[in-house]
């Protein structure tokens, strides 16, 4: 992962960004609208549904273990080998020693943020290997060396004009903004690629232990291109993936899609059972590796467990007021959006990107869309409590704890104040004697100052306390 910016300053980059911000608003709008006409038209009972799916995936987090060993043996059966992989490293490590067992140069990859999270083109690139990303959204982006923006769809931030100049740059194509012309220069590139190709790698939407089988949907092709073309197929799959059957796994399918781009159904439903055996098209060699990479912690973790329910259709980022204004790269981390605010202090630790959970207004609107029902906005509220010192069960991945003791002195001064009814009380009534040195001197205040970059400080008036006293439902008796 590249150098970080400090948060307050690419937050001022990506709001300066007019184009950015144009380009976020129309495609979460029409996200949004997506899901709701999909929704309306096609669902009786959508909200029953959720319920389902929140049950059955909490069914299979709650019976893991048994989960995967059946998925293993019943896999292993089907002629499928199946890898474990503890760590991030681990996991790259497995598909650089197959390559190397078969002496190959070349792979090509369907979709897949889990191969983002371990970091394996940067991995594969060190050793001096190629992985080429074969989704139209990951090629933008990796063309033009950068990260994905949404866990769905990449290169949203990206406007038809902008991909023409990126293809013009990068593959030296004709300057071209009309869709149909993008998507020929983009196909004509990859099926060069494809043209020999012996290893393709995929991720996995969902794994079904009772039949040893895994569910990977997509909307372009290139993700059976990567499954069936090439001789050796290797699948990255976290181990939460893994539920207990076909039927599960259907009720997840029937989520994510309407959730993620408004559609029904996906374009291509591909269900792998095994490599190929007197079939003339697939692969003779099936490789799926189960990572764990702190997931455990996670699921061992009371606060946090819910987080694994999640089925990575990006609905949270599509309707979330935060996202939409400055995109996925201003959290520096691969799972952006509200969902990244939780799994990413999980997975990662709270040292390297706890800053993120400041980009949330705790509004609410990730847990309402959310089709698993992950309480997403308390889970944030749970991780802002342990970044300061004040929650009680610290992400387990989090060495040593991580406690910013400015953060945590205000927070315990204000929590003195702010339950000792006198002191509230008191502090109020007099609040109004600092307005004049406040507003004086705003600019070199800590706190203060960086409030006052974006924002106009408030009056505080005389009768503060009473006007709060008089409000609807509050007292300070």
């Amino acid at each position: 992962m590249s150098k970080k910016l400090p948060h307050e300053q690419i937050v001022k980059i990506k709001l300066g960004d007019s184009q950015l911000r144009q380009n976020l608003t129309v495609a979460m709008h029409t996200l949004q609208k997506n899901r709701l006409n999909v929704i309306n038209a096609k669902f009786k009972n959508w909200q029953g549904l959720r319920d389902k799916a929140k049950k059955a995936k909490n069914n299979a987090l709650m019976s893991l273990s048994d989960r995967l060993i059946e998925f293993e043996k019943n896999a292993t059966a089907n002629g499928i080998k199946v890898h474990w992989a503890s760590s991030a490293t681990d996991a790259c490590e497995i598909i650089y020693e197959l390559m190397q067992q078969n002496n190959i140069k070349k792979i090509l990859k369907g979709k897949s943020m889990a191969s983002e999270e371990i970091g394996l083109n940067h991995y594969l690139a060190n050793k001096g290997l190629n992985a080429i990303e074969t989704d139209l959204g990951e090629l933008i982006i990796q063309l033009n060396d950068e990260a994905p923006v949404h866990i769905v769809v990449p290169a949203i931030h990206k406007n038809r004009n902008e991909i023409g100049k990126i293809f013009q740059e990068k593959l030296g194509a004709d300057l071209e903004n009309e869709p149909e012309k993008l998507n020929q220069i983009a196909r004509k590139h990859l099926r060069d690629q494809f043209e020999g190709l012996e290893m393709g790698l995929s991720g996995v939407n969902f794994a079904m232990s009772k039949e040893g089988a895994f569910w990977l949907i997509e909307n372009e092709g290139n993700g059976r291109m990567c499954t069936t073309a090439p001789q050796i197929h290797v699948a990255l799959c976290g181990i939460e993936k893994v539920m207990e059957s076909f039927e599960d796994a259907a009720t997840m399918v029937h989520l994510l899609t309407p959730s993620a781009t408004g559609q029904f159904i996906p374009t291509y439903n591909n269900i792998i059972t095994a490599p190929r055996n007197e079939e003339l098209d697939g692969p003779k060699e099936v490789h799926l590796i189960l990572f764990d990479h702190h997931r455990s912690d996670m699921l061992a973790h009371h606060d946090y467990y819910e987080a694994l329910r999640c089925i990575r259709c990006g609905a949270c980022m599509n309707f979330c007021p935060v996202y939409d204004k400055i995109g996925g790269h201003s959290y520096q981390t691969i799972y952006p959006g509200p969902i990244g605010e939780v799994i990413s202090p999980n997975i990662f630790g709270m040292e390297a990107t706890g800053d993120i959970l400041t980009f949330c207004s705790l509004c609410g609107r990730c847990s309402e869309v959310c089709p698993v029902r992950i309480p997403l906005a308390d889970l944030i509220r749970k991780l802002r409590a342990n970044k300061v010192g004040q929650g009680k069960n610290p992400p387990l991945s989090t060495q040593n704890g991580h406690k910013n003791r400015g953060e945590a002195f205000a927070m315990k001064q204000f929590a003195n104040v702010a339950t000792n009814g006198a002191l509230w009380r008191f502090s109020l009534s007099k609040a109004h004697l600092f307005n004049k040195a406040l507003h004086k001197f705003q600019n070199s205040i800590p706190v203060i100052k960086n409030w006052s970059k974006y924002k106009e400080l408030p009056q505080i008036k005389k009768d503060l306390y009473k006007e709060l006293e008089n409000m609807e439902g509050v007292r300070y008796e």
